[in-house]
């Protein structure tokens, strides 16, 4: 790490510490001040968010689009902000601030069956808090890739570990360790719509556009009898802590011989989550930056980018 790396890591650990005491409604306030500047400097974000919304909800109205838009953001700087508070701050304040569970049944019940469950944890809410809930509550297990700034790898790796919950690394040893805690009848959890590196993956399409989704979920079901849910730590409308929600899983995800088809239910799943609040979905993250025809370089791949410049055209 360079020495300005190294003094922006210190920051976000003091920044972090700082606002693990603070509530999260006190933490929803701070994001909702400081959205109308990062709206301003955050260029790309606004961009990335734009266009993905448009993708989404083609049907909204310029105005409510700004709106979306706006309140998108807002969401993704408060879940930012409640890292230290998921990481850091004390275990019981935290257990407060989740207020009710919906769903627990659909992993009481695979567990008394001797089944594993695998949990989708979407991007969605702050899937921190989701995490905390899971260790404290189920031996839990989830891959785990350090971060660019290596200096921020043990405070993270704490706030994970710190309620018992097991990393492993993204690659087959961790995939290894993920069988393994299935077999045992427990809970591990995967990210759905994250951009897999290529030959791991299908295109699938999510809200209506193919997007390059991980495979790595037909291998896990093929191998175990596993119960597959979706699981998201959702803000309560009055942001004084947050609701957890598990959702059956579309049945599309056991296709285990069809990965393309399971790719399609692991959309869908995500989806369904995203409904319960579509704004608290991270849509600045290139879901589509992965093309069709982009790894054989097909003719006219180019043209086909989600994300060249110029799709989108309006301002916020």
């Amino acid at each position: 790490m360079t020495t300005k790396d190294n003094w922006q890591a210190r920051l976000i650990m003091r920044l972090w510490q700082v606002l693990s005491r603070r509530t999260p409604r006190t933490l929803w306030r701070l994001a909702s001040r400081f959205e109308p500047v990062y709206s301003l400097i955050g260029v790309r974000e606004r961009r990335v968010t734009r266009m993905n919304l448009r993708q989404a909800f083609p049907e909204a109205s310029d105005e409510a689009r700004r709106a979306q838009i706006h309140d998108s953001l807002r969401h993704s700087i408060a879940t930012m902000m409640e890292l230290g508070f998921a990481w850091q701050g004390e275990p019981k304040a935290v257990t407060r601030s989740i207020i009710e569970v919906h769903g627990r049944d659909l992993l009481d019940n695979a567990r008394a069956e001797g089944r594993g469950v695998i949990v989708l944890a979407p991007h969605f809410g702050n899937w921190e808090i989701l995490n905390f809930w899971l260790s404290s509550h189920f031996p839990f297990t989830a891959m785990y890739e350090p971060p660019k700034m290596s200096a921020l790898d043990p405070v993270i790796r704490h706030g994970r570990e710190r309620m018992g919950a097991q990393l492993v690394p993204t690659t087959s040893r961790g995939v290894a360790a993920l069988l393994k805690a299935l077999k045992r009848s427990e809970a591990i959890g995967i990210l759905p719509d994250q951009v897999p590196n290529w030959g791991s993956g299908e295109f699938a399409d999510f809200f209506g556009y193919p997007a390059y989704t991980a495979t790595l979920l037909p291998r896990l079901v093929s191998r175990t009898d596993a119960r597959v849910v979706t699981g998201v730590a959702r803000r309560r409308e009055d942001r004084q802590g947050f609701d957890i929600h598990f959702l059956e899983a579309d049945e599309r995800v056991y296709a285990q011989e069809d990965d393309a088809l399971s790719a399609r239910g692991v959309n869908a799943s995500v989806e369904a989550a995203v409904a319960l609040d579509p704004m608290q979905y991270q849509w600045e993250y290139k879901r589509y930056r992965r093309t069709p025809g982009q790894r054989e370089n097909a003719p006219g791949w180019r043209a086909r980018r989600f994300y060249k410049q110029g799709r989108s055209g309006r301002k916020l």
